[in-house]
């Protein structure tokens, strides 16, 4: 359906963008967000190809909508940095719970493994990786189908 559906929408905006740049000057303040969008258009039209693509980011805004609406201290984070590390420990959670990892387990066992972890096997501890790895590690009667 995406190819039949979208792609022909997709490549009717791609070439609206491209002759509509031309006729802009370069003080343009649309001008940026275009070459934005062209820049990264085989990342924007990645949806087309993989179905696990979703076509919004509604996943991601009702994820967010727990933390950001259910606490007020989650309004303001103190700093930039404090805000850097709130985005990336929740997106280390969100990842855990999309790949039906425990985030308390995951972290317990990464907190308590990374220091001894060589580079080369810090990917072992993606939550993916890792649920993998303790599943591939239990009896076969214990390994979740």
């Amino acid at each position: 359906m995406r190819q039949e559906k979208s792609k022909p929408l997709l490549e009717d905006m791609h070439a609206w963008l491209l002759r509509e740049r031309e006729t802009l000057s370069r003080s343009s303040e649309v001008l940026k967000p275009m070459n934005y969008m062209l820049r990264r258009w085989d990342d924007f039209g990645r949806f087309l190809d993989d179905g696990r693509i979703c076509l919004t980011n509604n996943c991601a805004e009702r994820a967010l909508r727990g933390i950001a609406l259910g606490r007020r201290n989650w309004t303001f984070a103190g700093s930039q940095r404090g805000a850097d590390r709130a985005a990336i420990m929740l997106t280390m959670i969100t990842t855990c719970r999309l790949n039906e990892v425990d985030p308390k387990a995951w972290l317990a066992d990464v907190l308590a493994r990374i220091a001894d972890l060589s580079t080369s096997h810090l990917h072992e501890l993606l939550p993916w990786e890792w649920k993998l790895l303790g599943q591939a590690g239990k009896p076969a009667g214990q390994q979740a189908a």
